[in-house]
């Protein structure tokens, strides 16, 4: 990709303005693209004096990539999310990556100097100016140490931080903004969202927490010989200096043919879908970006991953469900995948169960049928028709998708022959008799016993006291979240509707009997205060008329277009 804007600003997007109106320009180019669809900004933005021209996916991704580092990854991200832009952008975001101009090795030394509090020559045997490779946000050299093994170091960008904290704070106000004033925000929920994006960011800066990742990625995928993480050097890393083995090889997309022709790559591709789809659902961890710039065919014929900075840790429970809609999903059970996702989904105001349910179990139904989904694509298909039918899913269902879906691409790329569905089908029936065998260990069969014990020992006390309560009549069953739901919205309506109604017949009693009587101060030649509780009843009356006839209209508009969506 071009150089991005925190070493060669794009002068197109940014000129001299503000960061702040920076954004503002990309919002208004991109608002009728379908990106932001239903944000409806431009009322609150400020004005610019001229206003910008339409771009397409490609310009869009280079405009993210001239506002630099938070917004390079600000696209990585919304790759995820079917849910919030189109299908082009997706495509084109999910090729997104970052090539940018390498900063000066003066800068990289001042870092490593820092962070380690040695000279660079003391550290290193010897260190190559030249970089590796450069993204926004770090730089990684070659180097090798003083007994000879070679070693790769990530530097991290001076002032990235700072950045990228002061670009979060812009976005979390145009965030809140579009939660409070958008029918779009109440549903996506753009602030829940940033603050993810955040976390993701915060932890891919601190290069201590990666080195925990290699390490604890090369344990777990210790039983696969196919596969190799390269591991940290715990004395020379910091928070902004990773130090780990180097890893050569050839990327997974430049293999020459030569290379397939002396070894097959069926075996890799298969040990890396297997080894991370123990990772998602055994160990509860989802790497989300395994793309080709992180892996490395080696001299020795295994797979090299590596950049785990972007780790996403996954519940127990939740770890549990998503295993289960994968399971109904290669099954061809669309009625049980939707109800596992609405099982851990958030249901919203205006939620279409109806739709919901429709559109899944025809989705899910075409990928059984005849396998034209991939599982990324199906896990990311499932987000978009939830958010479509205002079902809120965690996040970690899209990161999910996002990882296999990468997973997949990176199979087609390493051995197009593979049969990734097969391979998927096979490494979750081995996921789930492992998840078996764990429930009968000696360590878990103790636990369930004293939950059992606990239950034999309080359950004949409970059931007495709650015979005890319903023989004196004093049972009582409360039962909450009724104040929140439509139903009590909609009785609050009619009360406040009667009330009015009420009020309006009084006035308008009152005013006819108070026209009988004498009165100083007259209106009209009639008893001044009778003629306002006469006005005032007539105001309120056709107030109440208006408000029921707009209500039944919009309430007819909606069904209609529930019948169109149908």
């Amino acid at each position: 990709m071009t150089t991005t804007a925190c070493d060669a600003p794009g002068p197109a997007l940014i000129g001299g303005m503000n960061r702040r109106q920076q954004i503002v320009r990309l919002l208004l180019r991109y608002r009728h693209s379908g990106i932001f669809s239903g944000l409806q900004l431009d009322g609150e933005l400020p004005r610019l004096e001229k206003a910008p021209a339409a771009g397409d996916p490609d310009q869009f991704v280079a405009d993210l990539e001239a506002l630099g580092t938070t917004f390079v990854k600000l696209g990585q991200v919304l790759s995820t999310r079917p849910d919030m832009i189109p299908p082009d952008y997706v495509a084109v975001l999910a090729r997104m990556q970052e090539q940018v101009a390498p900063i000066p090795v003066e800068q990289v030394r001042a870092v490593i100097e820092e962070e380690l509090g040695a000279p660079v020559g003391k550290l290193f045997a010897a260190f190559d100016p030249e970089p590796l490779g450069c993204a926004s946000i770090a730089q990684v050299h070659r180097a090798v140490l003083h007994d000879g093994r070679e070693v790769a170091i990530k530097v991290q960008k001076p002032e990235v931080a700072a950045q990228l904290r002061s670009d979060l704070a812009v976005l979390r106000s145009f965030a809140s903004a579009a939660d409070h004033l958008t029918r779009v925000g109440r549903r996506v929920r753009f602030s829940d969202w940033l603050d993810e994006f955040a976390k993701t960011l915060h932890m891919e800066l601190d290069y201590e927490a990666e080195a925990v990742n290699l390490a604890r990625f090369g344990r777990h995928l210790a039983p696969y010989p196919e596969l190799w993480v390269p591991q940290p050097l715990w004395d020379l890393c910091g928070r902004r200096v990773l130090t780990m083995q180097l890893a050569h090889g050839v990327r997974v997309d430049a293999i020459p043919p030569v290379r397939r022709t002396e070894q097959s790559m069926l075996p890799l591709a298969a040990a890396l879908v297997r080894g991370y789809l123990d990772q998602i659902f055994v160990h509860g961890e989802i790497h989300a970006d395994p793309h080709p710039g992180n892996l490395r065919v080696t001299p020795d014929g295994r797979l090299a991953i590596f950049d785990l900075g972007m780790v996403a840790h996954v519940p127990p429970r939740l770890r549990e469900r998503l295993l289960k809609v994968l399971f109904a999903a290669v099954d061809g059970r669309g009625e049980e995948v939707a109800d596992e996702i609405i099982g851990i989904s958030t249901r919203l105001e205006d939620y279409d169960e109806e739709r919901y349910l429709r559109e899944t179990g025809q989705m899910i139904a075409r990928y059984a049928a005849n396998g034209t989904l991939s599982e990324g694509h199906v896990v990311l298909e499932i987000v978009r028709i939830a958010t479509a039918s205002d079902l809120r899913t965690p996040p970690e269902l899209s990161l999910l998708g996002k990882a296999l879906l990468n997973l997949e691409g990176v199979c087609q790329q390493l051995a197009p022959e593979l049969d990734t569905r097969s391979v998927v089908e096979s490494q979750l029936q081995h996921v789930m008799r492992a998840r078996l065998r764990k429930s009968l260990s000696a360590a878990n069969l103790a636990s369930e016993a004293m939950e059992l014990q606990q239950l034999l020992r309080t359950g004949p006390r409970r059931m007495s006291d709650i015979l005890g309560l319903m023989a004196e009549n004093r049972l009582q069953v409360k039962v909450t979240g009724l104040e929140e739901s439509r139903l009590m919205e909609n009785i609050q309506k009619v009360a406040n509707r009667i009330a009015a109604g009420l009020i309006t017949a009084a006035l308008l009693l009152s005013s006819v009997l108070l026209m009988r009587v004498p009165a100083r101060f007259t209106l009209l030649g009639y008893p001044a205060l009778a003629m306002l509780l006469f006005l005032l009843g007539v105001g309120i009356g056709l107030g109440l008329i208006l408000s029921a006839l707009l209500f039944d209209h919009h309430t007819r508009a909606r069904a209609r277009e529930e019948r169109g969506h149908r």
